[in-house]
């Protein structure tokens, strides 16, 4: 069997070495069904850390194209990697193309597989956030439903999926969230952050990415100030992407808390092991705060990862700065115990087994 992968944020990097390392375990096991895979990586996120070391260290397989498509609007991104992409599947021949998440390249490589009348497999489906507004949300849908295989992380994904007319219970399936396998296997080799300030051992780790919040000024600065005054009773640490700091400073936004520049995945695995709370407006980081254990504050107005409201170890509240300030002191007298919501980190085994098990019934 050959499968196509098609990656091109780092976050889906972190997800496929989990999967990976799972196919890998399976031909070790299974010589006579060997399961063949090529990594397509888009380019659409350039990082300087994408590098072989950074192959070596996450022990996944360099990819077999690079694509470098990367940058411009949403539309132009998309096409120019839906072009590359069918060119690799056409010379490839897979007989699945695989996917994950919800970027840009998650869709263009879906897009590219179906109109070959090639099978898409996507991991992490069913997630719905209900804001349309999202670039993520529509690449979500629209990847489902094109999608032949569909591995949901948690059953309110699946639940999801049925809502949407997906009937067939061997379609959706819950295999649990390929990320807590990846922070189980990478946890033994977190390090601290070279940068950051050896005084420093209670902190509150906080990041701000996501558009809604660094293009809008008025939410941008009460959340700068909402980590101000935070920051007084307890440091509060922030890896800070340099088009989000600039845009700080060109607003001329008073910042006293501690800003790193980007850190790698080991760095941020030692970040979540060792701070007091998570704050913050990426999707990933709210589960991973979860993973270890720690109650994460979300500065959005809604969330994908709604099992984690239901259950007390996350709240939103937007660019609110009193809400973001009571939510902070809030936390200090709640205690979070990973409880198996994303399963028991055999989710990428399972991927793969489920996978051979549907190519052997064809």
């Amino acid at each position: 069997m050959k499968i196509i992968t098609v990656i091109g944020a780092r976050p889906q990097f972190v997800k496929a070495a989990t999967v990976s390392r799972a196919i890998l375990e399976h031909n070790k096991v299974n010589p006579l069904s060997i399961i063949e895979e090529l990594i397509v990586h888009t380019g659409q996120h350039y990082d300087a850390n994408m590098s072989d070391v950074f192959f070596e260290e996450m022990e996944i397989p360099k990819p077999a194209y690079t694509l470098g498509v990367g940058g411009g609007n949403h539309g132009a991104m998309t096409g120019r990697q839906l072009e590359k992409i069918e060119e690799v599947l056409l010379k490839e021949k897979p007989d699945y193309l695989l996917v994950y998440g919800d970027t840009n390249s998650t869709l263009a490589g879906a897009l590219a597989a179906v109109k070959l009348h090639i099978p898409v497999v996507h991991v992490e489906a069913g997630l719905r956030s209900f804001n349309m507004q999202m670039p993520e949300e529509v690449n979500r849908i629209l990847t489902d439903r094109i999608s032949s295989l569909l591995f949901c992380p948690t059953e309110t994904a699946v639940k999801n999926l049925h809502r949407e007319g997906f009937s067939e219970c061997n379609v959706a399936v819950n295999v649990g969230d390929v990320m807590y396998d990846a922070a189980l296997h990478y946890a033994y080799k977190s390090k601290r952050p070279d940068q950051l300030n050896k005084d420093i051992s209670s902190f509150v780790l906080a990041t701000i990415h996501r558009a809604e919040n660094t293009d809008d000024p008025v939410r941008l600065k009460s959340i700068i100030e909402a980590l101000n005054e935070i920051h007084l009773h307890t440091p509060v640490i922030c890896p800070i992407h340099p088009r989000t700091k600039s845009v700080i400073s060109n607003l001329k936004i008073d910042v006293d808390f501690e800003l790193l520049d980007p850190v790698g995945y080991f760095d941020m695995i030692w970040l979540l092991q060792n701070c007091q709370c998570v704050i913050t407006d990426s999707g990933g980081l709210q589960k991973e705060a979860y993973f270890f254990n720690k109650y994460c504050i979300t500065m959005r107005e809604e969330t994908e990862w709604v099992e984690l409201i239901e259950h007390g170890v996350n709240v939103l509240t937007g660019a609110c700065k009193t809400k973001i300030i009571d939510s902070f002191y809030s936390s200090l007298d709640i205690s979070v115990t990973y409880r198996g919501l994303y399963g028991v980190g055999d989710a990428a085994n399972k991927v793969v087994r489920l996978l051979m098990n549907k190519h052997i019934s064809l």
